[in-house]
């Protein structure tokens, strides 16, 4: 591996995507982190997903000591209370209810370790979203949809159909696609990674 190179430990196609536009090589090893055991450590919410996002690339970095790990946490926070990613389509609705009533915060956190220089740095963004209030028949078509799978607080801002569903954001827009990439990018400059020019 060059010396642009590093390893994203996440298997999520929403950061994969992101990188891959913004011109960066790199390989994905996902970290296997166990969540579970985070979420009864009385955290803050940007402290849960720094936490969490250190571990995830840490892990990966055990394996490779000598490469920069990239590992990130995203969740969607409102007064306090910690949203991630539904279980089923009730508990999508239910999340989906909760959210779409008030304004509330997409919070990730990005790290990135190079164990063999004894290096770590993690970072937090910040988006505030206005929502628009749903009716019942726009959030049983959410549901309907299944976008609402995989997806931290049941929902996407880079799907068609949800742009009605959004009124305003306040901060970056790729850190509620998947990953704050004004912020990463800075890091990853940091450790002398930055992305190769693409040929069209």
């Amino acid at each position: 591996m060059n010396s642009q190179k590093f390893i994203l430990a996440s298997a999520s196609p929403r950061r994969r995507e992101l990188l891959e536009e913004a011109g960066y090589i790199f390989d994905i090893v996902p970290s296997g982190v166990d969540e579970e055991g985070f979420k009864s450590a009385g955290l803050t919410p940007a402290g849960y997903t720094e936490k969490l996002a250190g571990a995830k690339a840490e892990a990966v970095a055990e394996d490779y000591p000598d490469i920069p790990v990239l590992g990130s946490d995203c969740i969607v926070e409102l007064e306090g209370e910690i949203f991630e990613k539904p279980e089923d389509g009730r508990d999508a609705e239910r999340i989906i209810r909760t959210l779409f009533s008030s304004p509330h915060n997409v919070i990730t956190s990005v790290a990135v370790v190079l164990r063999s220089g004894g290096r770590k740095s993690v970072r937090t963004a910040i988006t505030r979203i206005y929502p628009a209030k749903l009716t019942q028949e726009q959030i049983s078509h959410h549901i309907s949809t299944g976008k609402w799978r995989g997806r931290s607080g049941g929902y996407g801002v880079q799907d068609p159909h949800t742009e009605e569903y959004i009124e305003k954001i306040e901060g970056s827009f790729t850190n509620v696609v998947g990953l704050p990439m004004e912020l990463t990018s800075e890091m990853l400059k940091e450790f002398g990674i930055t992305p190769e020019l693409q040929e069209n």
